[in-house]
């Protein structure tokens, strides 16, 4: 983990590329990889993309390791705190792709607040996304994705890429099914919501 956690440091990720052994040609990030399978999986078939992949709870993080270690990937660093600590700390438009996969759906209405989707995180999201970057948000929670999908249509700098409704129920073509997924867990099959950052 010492070789490959992200450095706290504002002037050391001020080229997130330099993290990497080779200058990856895109650069994504992961928020809350769970045990790790989508970032593995997406770093083995992109070997030419450097994936920042953010995950507080320890297993996961093991697990991630894990597979680093198993499939000789390169192109991974990881982050073990807070991911909203992380992106304050990185440059303007500096990111491809971002990847929000079935995050924590906090189902108490109380909670609601805690859910990462919120307007000032979107806000801080945008601002590190490159004009035409992606960002990928899937829940199997109905609330959140009601909830969720109208804040990301709020969002100016946002625009949702669907046209039709299979563009949203049926899983992109490069999606890896993760563990959390395969649990069914959530009140409905999963959605799959897919943006662009405006130019």
């Amino acid at each position: 983990m010492p070789r490959l956690r992200i450095p706290a440091d504002r002037e050391a990720l001020q080229v997130p590329a330099t993290l990497f052994e080779t200058a990856p040609q895109h650069l994504w990030l992961e928020i809350g990889f769970g045990g790790g399978e989508h970032v593995s999986a997406q770093a083995r078939a992109n070997p030419a993309v450097g994936i920042m992949a953010s995950e507080v709870f320890v297993e996961g993080v093991a697990k991630c390791l894990s597979d680093i270690e198993e499939m000789s990937l390169t192109n991974v660093r990881l982050w073990d705190e807070d991911v909203r600590e992380l992106i304050t700390l990185l440059p303007d438009g500096c990111l491809d792709r971002v990847f929000i996969l079935f995050p924590d759906p906090w189902p108490k209405k109380r909670h609601h607040k805690r859910r990462i989707i919120q307007s000032d995180f979107l806000d801080e999201i945008t601002r590190v996304l490159k004009p035409g970057a992606a960002l990928r948000f899937a829940t199997d929670v109905r609330s959140y994705a009601d909830d969720a999908l109208l804040r990301f249509l709020q969002h100016p700098a946002l625009e949702w890429q669907a046209n039709r409704a299979d563009d949203w129920r049926v899983a992109p073509e490069d999606h890896f099914t993760t563990r959390y997924e395969t649990k069914q867990l959530g009140d409905i099959a999963p959605v799959f919501f897919e943006f662009r950052r405006e130019a």
